[in-house]
């Protein structure tokens, strides 16, 4: 399935309104090049999941914890991941396998260590349709 949207509120409302579904132990895998919208939709499906603090890319920490929301949200930037045993270090299995929602940015990276099931999304740009047009494609895996 795809979605397109028009704006960043609109991709915010598509995340808050995937997060407002999802359920515990769901892993959603995250994709895109930089500045086509990873955040805005990040930050849509944690005000989904009940969460009202700034969410922000984990970029440079990893992984970030948010427990406020109806459950845990596991929010994963693995951009700057040099190898997967970094991910062994961050006991990646406690939250890719938890209690709460896992979203993985860049997930393309870290392939091989993904669950089985996951949903994929993937969000893109085109510039002839407009600065804020963004193609968004969702796949369960």
């Amino acid at each position: 399935m795809f979605v397109e949207t028009m704006s960043p509120e609109e991709t915010f409302a598509l995340g808050k309104k995937i997060g407002e579904k999802v359920s515990p132990g769901t892993v959603l895998t995250l994709i895109g090049d930089l500045g086509v919208g990873k955040t805005v939709f990040s930050q849509g499906l944690a005000a989904g999941l009940g969460i009202t603090e700034t969410v922000n890319s984990p970029t440079f920490t990893i992984l970030q914890i948010y427990d406020e929301g109806r459950c845990p949200f596991y929010h994963f930037d693995v951009y700057r991941i040099g190898d997967l045993c970094e991910m062994d270090e961050i006991g990646y299995e406690d939250y890719f396998y938890g209690d709460g929602v896992c979203l993985i940015e860049w997930a393309d990276l870290i392939r091989e260590i993904l669950p089985e099931k996951y949903t994929q999304i993937t969000i893109s740009k085109d510039m002839e349709k407009g600065f804020d047009y963004r193609k968004i494609h969702i796949t369960d895996c």
